[in-house]
Formats: structure tokens, C-alpha cells, sequence
């Protein structure tokens, strides 16, 4: 197997905002956009941006929906973006603690 470079880590994920976002998921089954608001410390809009961009690629389901006449919306990583961050982190792991050489 070829050893990942710098340039195949995914650049979706890789942006710091969507970094967070994606971990934050990854963690749970699925959150709503306060808490994400609330722990990414982005703005509204900034957040947004960012999640349609996780769900143009496929990585994130968002479902719109009401408490009452309160607008909630919830984020869940789909199983595309869970592979996505668990291949983003292997191939981060291995650039920062490359392998030895010679190794088994």
C-alpha cells in the first residue's frame, strides 16, 4: 500500500470548522444544530455554510423539523461520512507517526 501524502487527505473534512463538526457527530448518533452551534462556537451562518457543504458530499443528513413552532434541526453523519472521518484519521495517523521503515 502506498503511503498517504498531505494532498490525499480528504479537503472536505480536512477544513478546521468541518474537521470539528464531523468529530463532534462522529461521537454521537446524531445532534441538533444548537449544540453544534454552542460547541463549535460558529456563527449561524458560518455553520450552516458548513453543513451544506457535509451534505453536498454526502456526508452529513439533516432533518428539518418542528417542536411545536420552534424550528429543529438535527445533523446525523451518514455512513459514507463516518467512513470518510475514519479514513481521514487513519491516513492523518500515518502521516504524523509514519510507519518504520523496515517494520513488520
Amino acid at each position: 500500500m502506498t503511503p498517504p501524502h498531505w494532498s490525499d487527505l480528504d479537503r472536505v473534512i480536512h477544513e478546521p470548522a468541518r474537521l470539528m463538526i464531523v468529530t463532534l457527530l462522529y461521537a454521537v448518533e446524531q445532534a441538533d444544530f444548537l449544540y453544534l452551534l454552542h460547541e463549535t462556537g460558529l456563527t449561524k451562518g458560518n455553520l450552516s455554510a458548513h453543513l451544506s457543504k457535509l451534505e453536498e458530499a454526502g456526508y452529513v443528513r439533516i432533518e428539518k423539523t418542528f417542536r411545536g413552532k420552534i424550528p429543529h434541526t438535527l445533523v446525523a453523519l451518514t455512513p459514507a461520512g463516518r467512513a470518510a472521518f475514519e479514513t481521514y484519521r487513519q491516513q492523518l495517523s500515518h502521516l504524523i507517526h509514519p510507519p518504520s521503515e523496515g517494520a513488520s
